[in-house]
C-alpha cells in the first residue's frame, strides 16, 4: 500500500527520538504489516541512523517555540498579575524547571504600557494552550528560566549597566519595555527561521498566524520605546547590538533608531532592504538566549539548564 520510504519518513517524523518513533511503530502495529516489514526490522542501530539524517519533526519544532512561549509568557504574566504560568500548564516531558525572578511591574495609573502588557500576556498564555494542545502528551515541560541572572548579564553586555551593577526589567514601565524588547524581536525571527522546516500545513499555518502576532507586540513594544525619548531609544540600538553580537558574523539586529542616532529617526520596523523580516536558525536563537557566541552549547543565560527538546538541532548553539 505504502513504499517503504515513505513508511520510514512519516516514522522519522513521527515523534521526536528514535525510542519515541520505536514505540510508534509498536503503537500503530506495524510490526505486523509485511508491506513495511523491511522496515520493522531494522536494528535499533539502523533506525538511529536513519533518524540522524531524517528532518527535524514537526513536532520538535513545535516543541521548540513552546521552550520561547514558555519564557515569553513567564515574563508577561509575572509582569501583569505577579504570578506565573499555572502548574497546569508547566508539565510535560523532560525536567520540569522552576523560574527565577520575576514580579508585578508598578505601571503607572491608566498606563497605555499596562494595557499593551495585559493583552499580550493574554497572547502568549494562549500561545503555550495553543501548542500544548497541539503536541498532546509530546509536549515539553517548561524548562528552568532564570530571569535575574540573564537580565543582569545581558544588560551588562549591552552596556546599559555596568558590572556588578543589577538590571530589574520588572522595576518600573521603562525597564519593563527593554525587558520586552529583547524577546519579542528574538521570538518573531525565531518564528521565521522555523516556520520553512515544518511540514504540516496545517501546523505552518499556525506558526505564521503565532509569527504575525509576536509581530505586533514586537511593534508595540519598539513604539513605545522610541516613544520614551531619545536617551531610552539608544538603549534599544546597545541591546541590539549585543544580540547581533551573539548570532554571529552577520549585521541584521537592528535597534528603533536608524543612522545617527542623536537625529532621532525612528527605525520601527526592523527590516532588510526589500523590508521583509530576517530570519534566526535555531542555533542562533539559543546562542541569545544562552547569552553566547559560541558554538556547541546547550544551556546557560535565561536557560541554565538548556531548553527542552529531544532532538540536539534544536538545543544546541
Amino acid at each position: 500500500m505504502f513504499g517503504k520510504p515513505l513508511v520510514a519518513d512519516m516514522i522519522s517524523r513521527s515523534a521526536e527520538n528514535p525510542a519515541d518513533r520505536r514505540n510508534f511503530l509498536r503503537a500503530a502495529g506495524l510490526a505486523g504489516l509485511g508491506a513495511v516489514g523491511a522496515v520493522t526490522a531494522m536494528t535499533v542501530g539502523a533506525q538511529d541512523a536513519l533518524a540522524a539524517d531524517a528532518p527535524i519533526s514537526d513536532g520538535a519544532i513545535l516543541n521548540f517555540a513552546l521552550n520561547l512561549e514558555y519564557l515569553e509568557a513567564e515574563y508577561y504574566l509575572r509582569a501583569t498579575t505577579g504570578q506565573g504560568l499555572p502548574d497546569s500548564l508547566t508539565t510535560g516531558t523532560k525536567a520540569l524547571g522552576g523560574v527565577t525572578g520575576g514580579s508585578q511591574v508598578p505601571f503607572k495609573a491608566g498606563s497605555t504600557v499596562a494595557k499593551y502588557a495585559r493583552e499580550i500576556a493574554a497572547d502568549e498564555l494562549a500561545h503555550v494552550k495553543f501548542l500544548r494542545g497541539a503536541l498532546g502528551s509530546a509536549a515539553v515541560a517548561r524548562p528552568k528560566i532564570n530571569f535575574t541572572d540573564a537580565f543582569n548579564a545581558a544588560a551588562t553586555a549591552a552596556g546599559v549597566i555596568k558590572a556588578g551593577d543589577s538590571f530589574d526589567p520588572f522595576k518600573d514601565e521603562t525597564s519593563f519595555l527593554l525587558g520586552a524588547f529583547i524577546f519579542e524581536d528574538l521570538g518573531v525571527t525565531a518564528y521565521k527561521g522555523g516556520a520553512p522546516l515544518i511540514s504540516n500545513k496545517d501546523y505552518l499555518g499556525a506558526a505564521a498566524g503565532i509569527l504575525a502576532v509576536e509581530a505586533y507586540h514586537a511593534g508595540l513594544v519598539r513604539r513605545s520605546l522610541y516613544n520614551l525619548g531619545v536617551d531610552v531609544a539608544v538603549i534599544t540600538n546597545k541591546i541590539s547590538d549585543a544580540r547581533d553580537s551573539l548570532d554571529g558574523r552577520s549585521d541584521d539586529d537592528q535597534g528603533v533608531l536608524a543612522g545617527n542616532p542623536r537625529a532621532y529617526r525612528a527605525n520601527l520596523v526592523p527590516a532588510d532592504k526589500d523590508a521583509i523580516a530576517y530570519s534566526r536558525s535555531p542555533q542562533q536563537v539559543h546562542n541569545i538566549a544562552y547569552l553566547t557566541a559560541s558554538s556547541g552549547v546547550t544551556k546557560g543565560g535565561f536557560f541554565p539548564d538548556g531548553t527542552n527538546n529531544d532532538d540536539a538541532r534544536l538545543t544546541t548553539t
